[in-house]
């Protein structure tokens, strides 16, 4: 890690970010907007490289409403064939450069019958269904105890912060829990439905991994969802589902998705 640290360092003239976020489908233009520094993950030490569609797979520095902050456009899924130290290894890099808060964003199915899509959730909790967890293996002390804590990954005091944000914004906020599946087929009706029975509000494909090791390093962590579409069998009436829909809803959420980022960055 010594090297992707150093590399970035002299990449960057030495940028200490405060704030980390990792940018979900529909929000990259963030980044766009607010770039003093932007790094190909393909030129980083020991980064892999996004094959995810729309994910243009950059770490981008910036200052954003006067916090400094390093921001991943596009992140690294399980399903890609990576392994769960590869796509987690952003973070803990994150960590080492001086990140105390993670912002974790995504665009995820409804299970909650009630949500709508483009509406946006805050992750009061997750279920890891993924079937593995990223903290197997040989443990960094550096970064954290072998056995870390679970029981407030997603901090409260965030969650009221950004409630208070989305309320300023005008944005009606829904909140659950974020079920996290290996993905990349959709869940079946079946699936779905132990989800629901399992007390998860909404279903996806990325941030767990990452939170895990957010947690376990310390960091305060936010998670928000981009509600793109309902998942399979919760609406009888819907026929399929498409990433194409995915990305559809989530470009029209990212107007109120990116202030909403925003606001909370200026008020941490």
């Amino acid at each position: 890690m010594e090297n992707t640290i150093n590399f970035l360092k002299a990449k960057t003239n030495n940028f200490i970010p405060e704030v980390g976020i990792i940018l979900g489908s529909g929000l990259g233009e963030l980044a766009d907007e607010y770039c003093e520094y932007a790094i190909p993950y393909t030129e980083i030490p020991n980064f892999i490289k996004s094959t995810v569609k729309g994910h243009k797979g950059r770490l981008v520095f910036a200052e954003i409403e006067g916090k400094r902050v390093v921001m991943m456009q596009g992140r690294n899924h399980f399903y890609e064939g990576h392994s769960m130290q590869d796509i987690t290894y952003p973070v803990k890099v994150m960590k080492k450069l001086g990140v105390k808060t993670l912002i974790l964003t995504n665009a995820a199915g409804a299970v909650n019958a009630d949500f709508k899509p483009a509406d946006l959730m805050l992750i009061t909790d997750h279920i890891n269904y993924m079937g593995t967890n990223p903290l197997i293996g040989a443990n960094d002390d550096s970064l954290g105890e072998r056995f870390p804590d679970m029981s407030e990954i997603y901090k409260k005091d965030l969650i009221a912060l950004a409630d208070k944000c989305a309320k300023n914004l005008g944005l009606k906020m829904q909140h659950g829990v974020y079920f996290a599946s290996t993905g990349p087929s959709y869940e079946t009706p079946a699936e779905i439905k132990m989800a629901r029975i399992l007390g998860a509000d909404a279903v996806g494909m990325s941030t767990v991994p990452e939170a895990i090791v957010a947690n376990y390093c310390g960091m305060n962590v936010l998670g928000i969802s981009c509600i793109s579409n309902a998942a399979a069998g919760v609406h009888p009436e819907q026929v399929s589902l498409s990433h194409a829909e995915v990305i559809e809803t989530a470009n029209v959420a990212k107007a109120g998705f990116k202030a909403l980022i925003k606001d909370i960055v200026k008020s941490l």
